[in-house]
């Protein structure tokens, strides 16, 4: 079961807050703390959960958009936002440069 099925399908005792699965707070605390694993991130991405980092940034970014998550470590996801976002404006000016 994937973590995007996990955030819809697991709530909690009212229903109301799809709770997170081991795997979505295993990767929450990843996030936090990746930079001490040894070597690159995409090698420590296979070694901690067996998954390619194009998967496991698909999870991330489903995971960074659920309340729940933003719920359980507010400081660690507004980051990720910020960082998202200045991705996406860094990637729009590339694009816009090469239209001109």
């Amino acid at each position: 079961m994937g973590a995007a099925k996990n955030l819809d399908e697991q709530h909690a005792g009212d229903g109301a807050t799809p709770r997170l699965s081991a795997r979505d707070i295993a990767i929450l605390a990843f996030e936090r703390t990746w930079w001490k694993h040894a070597g690159a991130k995409e090698q420590a991405i296979r070694d901690e959960f067996g998954l390619s980092a194009a998967r496991y940034y698909q999870l991330l970014g489903a995971l960074i958009d659920s309340p729940s998550a933003l719920a359980h470590d507010p400081m660690l996801i507004k980051r990720l936002h910020r960082v998202r976002d200045a991705r996406t404006a860094a990637r729009s000016v590339r694009l816009t440069s090469l239209d001109d």
